[in-house]
């Protein structure tokens, strides 16, 4: 029989160790609060110089802005970051394309193509300096009370019998949240009726540090590009398909999927070479109804996924934990309770609208990119006709991709 720990007491334990989870307890580095990391994985990521990460990111510049302020973005950058300048789009169903460049906006990049364990790495090498932060590897999240006080103090238990109490918990653990669950939110979801296989090619061409993403009937491919020692050749990719299409993928030898692979893309940068190990992920679209309750906050994808197809899903979460982090500081100073619902409202306030819009964004794309109705194909070959002809309007997404104020 396990023996029952002593309770630990912090003002702010954090449920997750991935890139939200560790950009928070960063953000609260100078705060003086006592903070604690759950973290259900026994070791950090590895860094493999050789080989690229299955899981990539196209991290915006607002993104960029904030690991930078919290002191990771130059540590990830001796490890591997892609700044990408372009992006093409196009539809197989007609004729139309959308070339998106840098250089017309008046930026220097579109965004950056970062390995999610290069983002973690440099923020683990933050947070490795912290005097206020206690870490508890390899434990999962069991058991949380109800509020202890008026104002909010949850215990909560973990897998190694440790009892930590806090004025704020934070779900920071991913879509399967094991807080959402334990502190009974409520989310409204549906399955996108797709998975999206991922992996690493090298290309018979340079991607030309561009993104490229070709819409089909049967779901969405993009080529993110990468950079290994000096080759241009390489690119992270995310298919998007039907279940039973991505099982086949995943099923054939590398040969065979490079072939399918080249095909699919229309041999837009010529053959597929090589290609590296593949991973499936189901694709369903979440998000909880409310973000907070005392005690409880949910961030980043323990609050909200959404459709891969335009890589918002991080930068959403970087957003939640900017916010959350200010949040958290202006009550710290002023005396508040971190965990009452007077503070975390504010939290809430300031991101779901902005979440939600995006979710809807993403699932009008999907939509009208997946639709076979002739009519809705003619005005959405028109249509991006259009945007490719317009200059500002061109700007004005690149702004809104960038996470910048609207460009002139």
């Amino acid at each position: 029989m396990q023996q029952a720990k002593a309770t630990k007491h912090y003002d702010v334990v954090i449920v997750g160790g991935g890139m939200a989870g560790l950009a928070l307890a960063a953000g609260l580095a100078d705060t003086g609060l006592k903070l604690a990391i759950v973290e259900l994985a026994e070791q950090a990521p590895s860094w493999q110089a050789a080989t690229f990460n299955t899981r990539v990111s196209a991290l915006s510049e607002t993104s960029r802005q904030l690991l930078d302020s919290l002191g990771a973005w130059p540590a990830m950058q001796q490890l591997r970051v892609n700044p990408y300048q372009g992006m093409r789009v196009w539809d197989s169903q007609g004729t139309a394309e959308v070339a998106f460049d840098a250089a017309e906006a008046g930026v220097s990049h579109l965004g950056y193509l970062v390995e999610n364990t290069v983002t973690q790495l440099g923020l683990l090498e933050v947070v490795a300096e912290q005097l206020n932060l206690d870490w508890y590897s390899g434990v999962e999240a069991l058991a949380l009370s109800e509020p202890l006080t008026t104002q909010g103090r949850r215990e909560l238990k973990l897998s190694d019998g440790s009892v930590l109490e806090a004025e704020l918990i934070v779900g920071a653990d991913g879509a399967n949240s094991r807080v959402r669950k334990l502190g009974d939110f409520k989310t409204r979801e549906w399955n996108y009726g797709h998975h999206a296989l991922v992996t690493s090619v090298r290309m018979e061409k340079s991607h030309a540090n561009a993104a490229w993403q070709n819409f089909s009937d049967k779901g969405v491919l993009a080529f993110l590009p990468l950079n290994l020692d000096g080759d241009n050749h390489w690119c992270s990719i995310v298919w998007s398909t039907h279940p039973e299409e991505a099982a086949e993928l995943l099923a054939l030898d590398e040969q065979a999927f490079n072939q399918q692979l080249t095909q699919a893309f229309e041999g837009r940068l010529g053959k597929v070479e090589l290609s590296q190990a593949r991973q499936v992920v189901p694709l369903r679209q979440r998000h909880a109804t409310d973000y907070v309750k005392p005690g409880l906050a949910l961030i980043a994808d323990a609050a909200h996924t959404i459709h891969p197809l335009a890589g918002q899903g991080i930068n959403l979460g970087f957003a939640d934990v900017a916010a959350l982090t200010q949040v958290i500081k202006q009550a710290a100073t002023a005396k508040k309770p971190l965990g009452s619902l007077a503070v975390l409202n504010t939290y809430q306030r300031q991101r779901k609208p902005d979440n939600l819009a995006m979710m809807a964004l993403m699932e009008s794309f999907k939509r009208l990119f997946a639709t076979q109705n002739l009519p809705v194909l003619l005005l959405r070959n028109l249509g991006m006709k259009l945007v490719n002809k317009n200059p500002w309007l061109k700007r004005q997404l690149i702004a809104q991709a960038l996470g910048l104020r609207p460009l002139g």
